[in-house]
């Protein structure tokens, strides 16, 4: 558990006191490490990510829980980038699996859409793209300055994230993956994922496939979710793309993601910031992060303590025993409280 900075110190805890309430339950042994990688750490001793911590990472845990970075003392966010860029890249994670589902009717800002309407998974391309960092600066603080940032993109990144979507759609049960680039005006680093799509796509022809323009699937999916189960794209669209998906669905405070090397250690994280404005409150939303770990829980194979999470989750908006941010006004350990004790009778009304 990395609980971060903010917002990501009050909501973790919450979420691990619900896992923890749903694995008692079925006695599942779980054993949870925490981790003081932060803006404190890193003011205090200039250290975010510790000497061997990826290494430690993938050879003696199974999955990483992450609460949320970012910290107004550290103007260039310089330990986030260090520590969530750091473990993406190092670790290897590859995939970004960001859901975008509805889970209660009122949530969502689109007319007369329901909960059936709006159930799809972004796939983004997780380890290139322009978060690679390769570019720099020519006449840096003058007025002829130039700023140059590289779009790194590989046959083997593009070919692995493309089949992972078609996998996920084929053992979800899902029917169409969606595409999408800017291959129009990108004509290099984009014509690649156009010519390794149409290439993967071929092994799956039980699977509805198709591509738009990045700039078209922003509009498709205010206008129509419905038409959507997966989309893959790449870094940068992928993280916009999943942003607004989660704004149709009630927002990023409901909004859990996971970071993922297929069979590897993982991270699983709400999507939401460290919130420095509210920080400190007890306000913050903790279901993004119970989302996160329901994901987590899935991947390590417990589907059944995955789906009490979520069950406990729709509970809450049901019931309107929920945070300010969505209608409610409770608190966050209130609101975490109710959401162990739902998950365990969750456990009990199903046996």
């Amino acid at each position: 558990m990395i609980p971060g900075d903010g917002i990501g110190r009050e909501v973790t805890p919450q979420a691990v006191k619900v896992i923890q309430a749903a694995t008692a339950t079925t006695k599942r042994p779980i054993e949870f490490v925490e981790f003081d990688w932060g803006a404190d750490k890193y003011l205090r001793e200039g250290i975010s990510l510790p000497a061997g911590a990826v290494e430690m990472l993938r050879d003696e845990f199974d999955a990483v829980l992450f609460g949320a970075l970012g910290d107004p003392r550290v103007p260039s966010n310089q330990h986030a980038a260090d520590i969530l860029l750091g473990l993406r890249f190092k670790l290897d994670l590859y995939v970004n699996a960001r859901p975008v589902e509805l889970l209660h009717d009122r949530l969502t800002p689109l007319r007369d859409r329901t909960e059936k309407d709006i159930r799809l998974m972004v796939i983004r391309e997780n380890t290139e793209g322009l978060y690679v960092g390769v570019g720099g600066f020519f006449k840096k603080d003058t007025a002829d300055e130039i700023a140059v940032q590289e779009d790194v993109n590989s046959r083997k990144g593009v070919e692995r994230i493309i089949r992972y979507a078609f996998e996920y759609a084929r053992q979800n049960g899902l029917k169409r993956v969606c595409m999408s680039d800017k291959s129009n005006a990108m004509t290099f680093a984009h014509d690649l994922w156009q010519r390794v799509f149409k290439t993967v796509r071929q092994e799956y022809a039980d699977i509805d496939s198709r591509h738009l323009y990045i700039d078209t699937l922003a509009m498709e999916i205010v206008r129509d979710p419905r038409q959507f189960d997966v989309i893959v794209t790449c870094n940068l669209f992928g993280d916009i793309i999943s942003d607004l998906g989660a704004q149709l669905a009630g927002g990023l405070g409901l909004a859990p993601s996971a970071n993922i090397h297929p069979g590897e250690t993982s991270l699983f994280e709400p999507v939401h910031g460290s919130a420095p404005n509210i920080a400190g409150k007890g306000i913050a939303n903790p279901l993004g992060s119970v989302l996160a770990s329901a994901m987590m829980l899935e991947y390590l194979g417990w589907k059944p303590e995955a789906g009490a999470l979520r069950n406990a989750v729709r509970a809450a908006l049901r019931q309107n025993y929920v945070t300010p941010d969505l209608g409610g006004d409770k608190h966050t350990v209130e609101v975490g409280d109710w959401l162990a004790k739902e998950a365990v009778t969750n456990f009990v009304a199903q046996t």
